[in-house]
C-alpha cells in the first residue's frame, strides 16, 4: 500500500525545495550563482561553495529525522487538536514518509561523500598547482641554463672570430713582410741597374779620354793662339797647388810634432846617458846604471804610440762622446768625490779624465808613455807616470771610489791581469766600482783582424773570462755591456740567420766589464 501510493522521488524537485526553503530563513544570502564566474583554477571560490553546500546539507539532514514535535504554527486556530491527536498525526505522517526519509539520508550521504570527494580534489588540485609551479621554475632554470650556455657558445664564437682576425692580421703582416722582400729586391735591381749605369759612364768616360788623347795633337798646334784664353786655367790649377802644398804642409807640421816629441824622448835618453858615462868614467857602468839605461829603452817608441792612436784611435771628441756612456754608472754609485776619487790606468790622451771634469768629479790618471802624460799635464788634468800595479800597490785599503780602464787589459800578460784585479778590488772602496773596456773577439772582424792592428795587443779577452775572473777576485754584480756596434748593417732582417751574421760581422766592436765591490 506505501510502495503504491507514493509517488517517485524527484531528487532535483527535492533540492529545490531545499534551496527554497533555506533561502525563506531569515539571516540567508544570497547563494552563489550557478554559472562559474570564477576561474576554474581559483580553488578559493570552489571552497567557498562548497561551504554553501555543506550548509545545505546540514539543514536538509535536520529536516531529514522524523518529527516528535508539533510544529507550533499548527497550534493556531482551527489546526488547534489536541495532544494525543497531534501525536498520532505525528506518528501517521511519519509511518507514511519512512521511505522518504530514508531516501533524504541517502541522499544526504552522497552528497557529503561528493562533497569530501571535491575537497579531495581541491587538495590534489592544489596539489597539481603546486607541481606545476615547481615545474614552471624548473622550466624557467632550464631555460635561464639554455640562455647561459646560448651566451657561452655566443662567447666562443666571438672568440673563433677574434682569433680568425688575428690569423687574417698574421696573414695581413706575412704579406707586408714579402712586400718588404719584394722591395728589397726591387732596391737590389735599382742598385744593379745604377752599377750598370756607372760602368755605362765609365766607357763612356774611356770614350772620351780617347778623343781628349787624340786630341791632344789638334791642341799642340792651336798652343800658340790659346795662351791668352788659358790664363783663366792657369790661375785656377796654381791656386789648386796652391791648396795641395798647404795640405802637405799640415801633414808636414803633423809628422814634425810626432818627429819633436820623438827627438825629444831620444835626447832625454841620450842625455841621461852622457851623465851617467860622465860620472863613472873611466870606470865601467855598474848594474844600477844599466837597469836605469833599461828602464827608459821602453820609451823609445812614445811618440810612435802616440802618432798610432792618433791615426788609429780616433779624435779626442770621438772617444769622448763614446765615453759619456759611462757617466750614469758614475752618477749612479755616487762616487768621485775627494773621498772617493776615481783612477783611470792607462789614462792615454786623457779624454776620460777631461770627461770627468767636466762633469765635476775628482779623478786622477796614470800612464807609462810620457807624451801623452805632457799631453795631459798640458790640458792641466791630474796624470802621474807611473806603472800601474806599482801605483797601486802603493794605495791603501779602501781608498777609491772607482778604478776604470779603456783599452789596456788586453795589452796584459794574463798573470800581470789577475795581479791587477787583485789590486783594484782590494783599494776599492764598499760600493766601489771598476770600469774595464777592451775590443769585443765575438765581433769576427774585430777579433781576427781589427784587433791586431795594434802591435802592442797580446790576446783578445773573452767577455764571459774576464766576467768570471772580476767575480773569481771579489767583485759583485759583474754585467757586460756591448758598445760600438758596426752602422749600415745588410743583415737587418728579423730571421736568426741575419741576426747571426749581424752579430758575427757587424755586432758590437767593444764591450765593458763592470763589477761592484761588496
Amino acid at each position: 500500500m506505501f510502495d503504491s501510493n507514493n509517488p517517485e522521488i524527484n531528487i532535483d524537485e527535492l533540492m529545490q525545495k531545499i534551496r527554497e526553503e533555506v533561502a525563506k530563513r531569515p539571516g540567508y544570502t544570497q547563494p552563489l550563482a550557478t554559472k562559474n564566474n570564477a576561474d576554474i583554477g581559483d580553488t578559493t571560490g570552489l571552497i567557498s561553495k562548497i561551504g554553501y553546500i555543506e550548509s545545505l546539507l546540514i539543514n536538509a539532514e535536520s529536516r531529514a529525522y522524523a518529527r516528535t514535535k508539533w510544529p507550533d504554527k499548527l497550534n493556531r486556530f482551527p489546526f488547534n487538536l489536541s495532544s494525543k491527536l497531534q501525536k498520532f498525526l505525528l506518528k501517521l505522517i511519519n509511518f507514511f514518509f519512512k521511505d522518504q526519509r530514508e531516501v533524504n539520508f541517502n541522499l544526504i550521504l552522497a552528497l557529503k561523500a561528493s562533497v569530501t570527494v571535491n575537497g579531495q580534489l581541491i587538495e590534489q588540485i592544489n596539489t597539481l598547482k603546486t607541481q606545476m609551479n615547481e615545474r614552471l621554475v624548473n622550466f624557467d632554470t632550464h631555460f635561464q641554463g639554455i640562455d647561459q650556455r646560448l651566451s657561452t657558445v655566443d662567447t666562443h664564437f666571438q672568440g673563433i672570430d677574434q682569433r680568425l682576425s688575428t690569423v687574417d692580421t698574421h696573414f695581413q703582416g706575412v704579406d707586408q713582410r714579402l712586400s718588404t722582400v719584394d722591395t728589397h729586391f726591387q732596391g737590389i735591381d735599382q742598385r744593379l741597374s745604377t752599377v750598370d749605369s756607372h760602368f755605362q759612364d765609365i766607357d763612356q768616360y774611356l770614350d772620351v779620354m780617347d778623343l781628349r788623347l787624340q786630341g791632344i795633337d789638334d791642341s799642340l798646334n792651336t798652343i800658340n793662339g790659346s795662351v791668352n784664353n788659358s790664363s783663366t786655367d792657369i790661375e785656377e790649377k796654381l791656386n789648386n797647388f796652391k791648396t795641395h802644398i798647404q795640405g802637405m804642409d799640415e801633414r808636414h807640421i803633423r809628422n814634425d810634432n810626432y818627429l819633436k816629441n820623438d827627438l825629444i824622448q831620444q835626447k832625454r835618453i841620450i842625455a841621461l846617458f852622457l851623465e851617467e858615462a860622465r860620472r863613472r868614467l873611466p870606470e865601467p857602468l855598474n848594474q844600477q846604471q844599466v837597469q836605469t839605461f833599461t828602464n827608459e829603452g821602453q820609451h823609445l817608441l812614445d811618440a810612435f804610440y802616440v802618432a798610432f792612436e792618433d791615426q788609429f784611435r780616433g779624435s779626442r771628441e770621438e772617444i769622448g762622446n763614446r765615453l759619456k756612456v759611462y757617466l750614469p754608472l758614475i752618477a749612479e754609485a755616487k762616487i768621485g768625490t775627494p773621498n772617493s776619487p776615481i783612477l783611470d790606468v792607462g789614462c792615454g790622451r786623457g779624454e776620460w779624465l777631461e770627461l770627468l771634469r767636466e762633469s765635476g768629479y775628482t779623478a786622477k790618471g796614470i800612464d807609462i808613455n810620457r807624451v801623452m802624460q805632457e799631453q795631459c799635464q798640458a790640458r792641466k788634468l791630474d796624470v802621474l807616470e807611473s806603472d800601474v800595479i806599482t801605483y797601486l800597490q802603493s794605495l791603501p785599503d779602501d781608498s777609491l771610489g772607482a778604478v776604470t780602464g779603456f783599452h789596456i787589459i788586453e795589452h796584459l800578460e794574463f798573470p800581470v791581469l789577475i795581479k791587477l784585479l787583485e789590486e783594484v778590488v782590494r783599494v776599492l772602496k764598499p760600493e766601489g766600482i771598476a770600469i774595464f773596456e777592451t775590443p769585443n773577439p765575438k765581433n769576427l772582424v774585430v777579433g781576427a783582424c781589427n784587433f791586431y792592428s795594434d802591435p802592442t795587443h797580446r790576446n783578445p779577452v773573452f767577455p764571459e773570462t774576464i766576467q768570471f775572473c772580476l767575480s773569481f777576485k771579489g767583485l759583485s754584480n759583474v754585467q757586460l755591456m756591448y758598445l760600438n756596434p758596426v752602422e749600415d748593417s745588410p743583415f737587418d732582417k728579423p730571421d736568426i740567420e741575419s741576426l747571426t751574421l749581424k752579430n758575427w760581422f757587424f755586432g758590437s766592436r767593444d764591450y765593458a766589464v763592470i763589477g761592484y765591490k761588496k
